[in-house]
């Protein structure tokens, strides 16, 4: 049976990525720029198409390999981009809009290369979903004249999970990832030493089966996000204290387990509504 109204989402896509002939996509490996990416080779040719990845310190290592790997599984060409917002001291000192100044320097790496290449145009994996939440990076596409197919057609989070699973995509399911730095409190310096930390301690998560999971850094604390169903797991005394000793050897001197659970974007609670909503 299909399903009519993800079909006539499809074609719309497929119809902007004609008529923008060639793309670089940038391409991270997760659910949507992946999508993006399998769609814009499907439509426009390998030859048309190359997914570009932005290296950095706020990059999960794990997260850059599964680039690699997708990128090879998709027939993709792949170039690699050494990006340099930590030489930006606007996105050091963590504003609420860090995220602006992080994509402006990819954006502007990414303008260079559709230049030097000759291609159509930088595309990314923005969701219909995401234009409604407090993203500052859109602002920086927009400068940069970066197109979104996925969003332009309409496709939801959910559309582009569902469609993924069509296609046999294995990020079909995967939890988000955003970038590191997301999980500094705002206005605390973000420094590669303290994303190492955040890294190291996530992954001591996934160690213990934990699949989606944020580690919240606020100086010396660490604040744990999990999905409601694992608290209790986390909760026991067992499990408890090998967590707190595995973070308290990264260098954490009080950890704690959010009962709220895991929220994706909690960092911005913080954020007055007016300026998570563009209202005055």
């Amino acid at each position: 049976m299909t399903d009519r109204p993800l079909d006539e989402k499809l074609a719309n896509m497929q119809a902007i990525l004609r008529d923008l002939g060639s793309v670089a996509v940038a391409f991270s490996a997760g659910v949507d720029s992946t999508l993006v990416l399998k769609i814009a080779i499907d439509t426009l040719g390998p030859e048309r198409v190359v997914a570009v990845t932005g290296r950095s310190d706020s990059l999960a290592s794990e997260e850059f390999e599964q680039a690699c790997e997708l990128a090879d599984a998709l027939g993709a060409e792949h170039c690699i981009i050494d990006t340099e917002e930590f030489d930006n001291p606007n996105y050091v000192s963590n504003p609420v809009d860090r995220c602006y100044y992080c994509k402006t320097t990819l954006y502007t790496h990414l303008s260079s290369f559709i230049a030097e290449h000759g291609l159509g145009a930088i595309i990314n994996g923005i969701n219909a979903d995401d234009l409604g939440d407090y993203r500052p990076g859109i602002a920086a596409a927009t400068e940069h004249q970066v197109r979104s197919p996925a969003a332009e057609a309409g496709l939801t989070k959910n559309e582009v999970r569902a469609l993924s699973e069509r296609l046999s995509l294995p990020t079909f399911d995967k939890p988000a990832s955003p970038c590191l730095s997301s999980r500094v409190q705002y206005g605390e310096k973000i420094t590669p030493e303290k994303l190492r930390r955040i890294e190291a301690a996530e992954r001591f998560l996934h160690e213990l089966g934990i699949r989606e999971c944020r580690v919240r850094h606020h100086g010396d604390l660490a604040r744990i996000e999990v999905p409601v169903a694992d608290l209790e797991r986390l909760a026991r005394r067992d499990t408890a204290n090998k967590i707190d000793h595995a973070f308290r050897t990264l260098g954490y001197q009080y950890v704690s387990l959010d009962l709220r659970g895991f929220r994706s974007g909690s960092m911005n609670e913080v954020i007055p509504l007016n300026v998570r909503t563009h209202e005055p």
